[in-house]
């Protein structure tokens, strides 16, 4: 009897050590691909760490009354970064602003204790560039970080010029109505190399990465000629991308919605430069950030619809500038 034990454990024992090596051999399988970075980076972005940004929140745009009301209230709970150069800083800027660039902006809030303020405003020239970075920073964790709407072309008019030189109704006869159908989706992501293994070490390396390079963007007159050469994507709501029209050949891609790698990310494609619009360049240059962030070769439109479409979007009743946008604040020079 105890013989027959005996051998049961022993046959046992056998069964379980060759289930062990079993699945040790299978961890340690040459043949299991390791995850890219780009893999391990989109998982952390889309993870509850990271909070999922752009497809929570997605943008975070205050207009020039809430930065007004605020710094003139509290201005010890307020930070005002203007990341234009010197020079057009010296020309006007708000009231007790720091001038940090882009370059210089990421080494600056480290330096600080930014949650000693309720709020961080990132000024520009026309709200666009400084969406970018509001956008970079964000996926980094400063949540208090915020850009404004129009930059300082809604500050004062001295600078408002950018905004009125950028509306155009250039192809007013060149967006059309039919849906367009998002490509087939791909099983790939674009190739980074940054020699980190973690999603976080990854995400900081990109960051410092892109803010030492300009804002990536392009204008609709240099966009029109080259069309063809571009994956162009309409950053908008549904109902406005019908009612509207858009850019011949550009699919919908709706905001807090069709950047999640389980709806249509994987669609956008890895082999061509992408052109990406929505209304007045703002919230694209957020989502910008973001695929550029994971190796997408894409660059923002700049003023969005409002540089092509202008009139159409005007009657009805979409996001457009207008003079009254304006708001003559105080410059400090």
């Amino acid at each position: 009897m105890f013989k027959k034990l005996n051998s049961y454990f022993l046959l046992l024992l056998m069964v379980l050590s060759f289930a062990i090596v079993g699945c040790s051999d299978d961890d340690d399988d040459p043949s299991t691909p390791a995850k890219s970075e780009s893999q391990l980076l989109l998982e952390y972005l889309e993870s509850s760490t990271a909070g999922d940004y752009i497809n929570t929140i997605g943008s975070n745009i205050v207009t020039a009354s809430e930065v007004k009301t605020n710094i003139t209230a509290d201005p010890a709970k307020y930070l005002v970064i203007d990341i234009r150069d010197t020079a057009a800083f010296n020309k006007g800027h708000i009231k007790g602003a720091v001038n940090k660039t882009m370059k210089e902006i990421l080494t600056y809030v480290k330096s600080i204790n930014t949650t000693q303020y309720t709020k961080i405003y990132l000024i520009c020239y026309s709200g666009q560039s400084a969406a970018y970075t509001t956008s970079l920073l964000r996926m980094l964790g400063y949540n208090n970080i915020f850009s404004m709407k129009y930059g300082m072309c809604a500050w004062h008019s001295d600078f408002a010029a950018s905004w009125k030189n950028g509306i155009t109704n250039s192809w007013a006869s060149d967006f059309v109505t039919p849906d367009v159908a998002k490509p087939a989706k791909g099983t790939t992501l674009p190739s980074i190399s940054t020699g980190k293994s973690t999603g976080k070490e990854i995400l900081e390396a990109r960051v410092a990465e892109l803010l030492q390079a300009a804002f990536p963007s392009i204008g609709q007159s240099s966009l029109k000629p080259n069309l063809a050469s571009y994956f162009v994507m309409a950053y908008w709501n549904a109902a406005d991308y019908a009612e509207c029209g858009h850019v011949a050949g550009a699919p919908c891609y709706v905001p807090k919605s069709d950047l999640k790698s389980t709806t249509n990310l994987y669609t956008i494609p890895t082999n061509k430069p992408i052109a990406i619009y929505c209304y007045t360049g703002h919230t694209a240059a957020y989502a910008a950030a973001y695929l550029k962030v994971l190796g997408y070769d894409v660059k923002s439109i700049s003023f969005g619809g409002n540089a092509m479409i202008y009139d159409i979007m005007l009657s009805k009743n979409k996001a457009t500038w207008k003079d009254s946008e304006v708001m003559d604040y105080e410059l400090e020079k």
